[in-house]
């Protein structure tokens, strides 16, 4: 069955050339490209799934694929700079002086309660990286 509904379920697919279809078509016959940049357009928001008729785990596979990807050397540059940021700081996002001042304006702490404001937080996602393979910049 080639339905499409995936591809038309999926958010990306409607800003960038990202066709999930074709990503679940090569998975199943064995002939994906790791280097395939639209590997990292999904945006795991599971919609290619709820909708699926055939109940592919398609969001699951891209993951797994996406994983693959990156132990093969083959992940996007942006995607390899929140992991070293990640590593660095405990945070995908950094919490920069425009966001610790929007906070302040909110009445809310500087810093969020997280790996910020608690050391071992910070060597417990540093130790879950290290044991995944994922070491950062």
């Amino acid at each position: 069955m080639k339905c499409g509904t995936c591809t038309g379920a999926c958010p990306s697919g409607r800003v960038v050339a990202f066709r999930t279809r074709k990503i679940v078509e090569d998975h199943c016959s064995g002939e994906t490209d790791l280097g395939d940049e639209s590997l990292w357009y999904c945006t795991t928001c599971y919609n290619c799934m709820e909708r699926c008729p055939r109940h592919i785990d398609i969001t699951d596979d891209i993951l797994s694929l996406r994983e693959q990807a990156y132990r093969a050397g083959k992940a996007l540059a942006p995607h390899l700079k929140v992991l070293g940021y990640l590593h660095k700081t405990g945070h995908a996002v950094p919490i920069n002086e425009k966001v610790a001042d929007k906070r302040a304006s909110l009445g809310l702490p500087r810093l969020p309660p997280t790996t910020h404001s608690y050391e071992d937080a910070l060597a417990e996602v540093r130790r879950i990286l290290e044991g995944e393979g994922v070491l950062g910049e």
